[in-house]
């Protein structure tokens, strides 16, 4: 299904879901989303878009190797989650600070935030490896 007119509009749809996995990612503990849906999109997006243009272009659009990202996402959600110790509560206990912008605005941030922001670079990260390895040997065939 490698059609002219979806690798014209791969690229579109692609940015489209991006945006839209990071606006399911943030609207996380409040109502449906979340880290592992928002990467669930993010990764479906990339694979698309290597169907789309190639694995090789997936490649170098993402800069960094999946696994790195995974790897990472792994990372901030144990450092979400050890923050806590830190302040004396219970392992993974939602810590939240407010830092005030140059403008007045305040916005709070939040170790839950952090840690889903680990499983969404997790989600993201592993099956963007699976799918890029799975369109590499269809390829190849």
């Amino acid at each position: 299904m490698n059609t002219v007119i979806f690798r014209t509009i791969a690229p579109y749809l692609v940015a489209l879901m991006m945006v839209f996995s990071v606006f399911v990612l943030l609207r996380g503990h409040n109502e449906p989303g979340g880290g592992f849906i928002g990467g669930l999109i993010a990764a479906s997006a990339l694979a698309m878009y290597g169907i789309a243009s190639g694995v090789s272009a997936v490649r170098k659009a993402i800069v960094f190797h999946p696994l790195s990202v995974a790897g990472f996402g792994v990372l901030l959600a144990s450092l979400a989650g050890f923050a806590s110790l830190f302040a004396e509560v219970p392992f993974l206990m939602g810590l939240w600070a407010t830092i005030t912008l140059p403008d007045g605005t305040e916005v709070a941030i939040s170790t839950p935030l952090f840690f889903d922001i680990g499983v969404y670079l997790v989600v993201l990260g592993v099956l963007a490896t699976v799918a890029l390895a799975l369109e590499e040997d269809d390829r190849s065939l």
